[in-house]
C-alpha cells in the first residue's frame, strides 16, 4: 500500500502515520523529518532549506522530490509506504503522477484552525528517530525522552504563534487544492481528527481498511 496523509500542521499526521506503519508493516516517510536531517547536518540542501523554514515558507518543489525519491529508493520501501507532508503542493503532486513515486490512498484529516494554535505549543519531536508526541495528547513515559530510542525530545522552532498562523495560511493556499485533485482521481478519504487521540486512531484506522479493501 502506498498511502499519503494531508492535512494542517498540527492534525497529527506524524502520530497516525506511525500507527498505520505498526498496523500495515511499512515504513512512514515523514518529509519533514528528512529536511530537518538535512538542516542539522548542514547539507547544501540543508541550508536552502532552513532559509525557507525560518520564513514558514515551503521548501522548493525540486529540492522536496529529490530527498524523497532517495529515501523511496531504499529496500523497506518495497511493499509500500506512507508519506507524511508529501506532496504539499499541486506540482509535487503531478510530479508523483508523472514518476515512480506513486500512491493508491490519500487521507485527509482536517482540523480547525483555532484548535490546531492551541495543540501545536505541545508537540514534541525525537531528536534523534523523529518520532511525534505531544505533552498532553501523546506524552512519553517520563516526558523528557522518547519512549522509542531513548533521545531528547526538542520542541520545533517553527511551533511559535506567528509562525503557525504562517504556515496554516499558506496551507489553506498550496496544499488544500490537493483535496479536490486526488477526490478527482478516487482516492481521497477524509475524516474530522478527535481531541481523543484514541478516537482519531480508530477513525483513521477503519477509515485505511475500508478504503484499502476497495483497491
Amino acid at each position: 500500500m502506498k498511502l499519503v496523509l494531508l492535512g494542517p500542521p498540527g492534525a497529527g499526521k506524524g502520530t497516525q502515520a506511525a500507527n498505520l506503519a505498526k498496523e500495515y508493516k511499512i515504513p512512514a516517510i515523514s518529509t519533514g523529518h528528512i529536511i530537518r536531517t538535512a538542516i542539522s547536518e548542514k547539507t547544501p540542501v540543508g541550508k536552502i532549506a532552513e532559509e525557507f523554514i525560518k520564513r514558514g515558507e515551503l521548501v522548493p518543489d525540486d529540492t522536496v522530490v529529490e530527498l524523497v525519491k532517495v529515501r523511496l529508493a531504499e529496500d523497506d520501501c518495497k511493499n509500500g509506504y506512507i508519506l507524511d507532508g508529501f506532496p504539499r503542493t499541486l506540482a509535487q503532486a503531478e510530479i508523483m503522477d508523472e514518476t515512480s513515486i506513486g500512491v493508491d490512498l490519500v487521507l485527509d484529516i482536517d482540523v480547525p484552525d483555532e484548535k490546531l494554535v492551541e495543540r501545536l505549543s505541545g508537540r514534541r519531536e525525537c531528536k534523534k528517530c523523529g518520532a511525534a508526541y505531544h505533552v498532553l495528547y501523546n506524552p512519553t513515559k517520563n516526558g523528557e525522552t522518547c519512549d522509542k530510542c531513548g533521545g531528547e525530545l526538542v520542541m520545533r522552532s517553527d511551533d511559535v504563534p506567528e509562525v503557525i498562523l504562517k504556515r496554516l495560511e499558506v496551507y489553506h493556499k498550496q496544499t488544500e487544492p490537493l483535496k479536490e485533485y486526488y477526490t478527482k482521481q478516487g482516492k481521497l478519504t477524509s475524516i474530522q481528527g478527535q481531541k481523543d487521540l484514541a478516537e482519531t486512531t480508530r477513525m483513521v484506522l477503519d477509515a485505511v481498511k475500508e478504503a484499502g479493501a476497495k483497491l
